[in-house]
């Protein structure tokens, strides 16, 4: 037990009071938004946003800055998202639950090799010099990446690439000694299962 507390909580005995109060706001809100997603309730959105502005600033912070930019441009998406979402027909949502098409998925392989590239360049040109931690980083930005657009347009493929992208994450922010951030993406993997069979219903049900 004392080895698990230690692990939690050696990390933060150097960080200031702000620090774990921000990381603790982006806990409770990154949860927060997945929960709203898994509901299909546009409230995914303000909270995302959030949580994702104050990790831009953390990650910004502790040189991670492929995680940086995928929160910058979550941040980005979550805009567009929550536009996406709030739109209506008369008394019906535009952007339903479906399945990714043919040209979509595509265009999802092509986003992530982009993003990995972009994120490869980002630690280049901040002239980092790249671990192995760092290259799982750059893969794990481009699924998220994609997971992000998709999610945008309510495709059920989105909890797929979260759940995939989630998993490799846990032990990757564990290694850095980020419990919290670690512990947080336990959280995200069962919810973003609950996700994909709650959204898998409705599509079955709208169908």
């Amino acid at each position: 037990m004392e080895v698990v507390i230690n692990f939690f909580f050696d990390p933060y005995k150097n960080a200031t009071i702000m620090d774990i109060v921000l990381e603790a706001v982006v806990f409770f809100f990154g949860i927060a938004s997945v929960y709203y997603s898994k509901k299909e309730n546009i409230l995914v959105y303000p909270t995302g946003l959030v949580a994702t502005i104050i990790t831009v600033y953390l990650l910004y912070k502790a040189h991670y800055y492929g995680d940086m930019m995928m929160n910058f441009y979550y941040s980005v998406m979550s805009i567009y998202g929550w536009y996406n979402w709030a739109r209506t027909k008369g008394d019906e949502k535009v952007v339903q639950i479906t399945r990714t098409t043919s040209k979509e998925k595509w265009i999802g392989c092509a986003m992530f090799l982009i993003t990995m590239l972009v994120t490869y360049l980002v630690y280049i040109g901040f002239g980092y010099e790249l671990e192995k931690a760092n290259y799982i980083d750059i893969f794990t930005s481009g699924v998220f990446f994609t997971a992000m657009w998709y999610m945008a347009l309510k495709k059920l493929e989105n909890w797929t690439l979260w759940i995939f992208a989630d998993l490799i994450t846990i032990p990757l922010y564990a290694y850095r000694g980020l419990g919290m951030l670690s512990l947080q993406y336990v959280v995200f993997t069962i919810l973003a299962v609950q996700g994909y069979f709650a959204w898998k219903k409705s599509l079955h049900n709208n169908q």
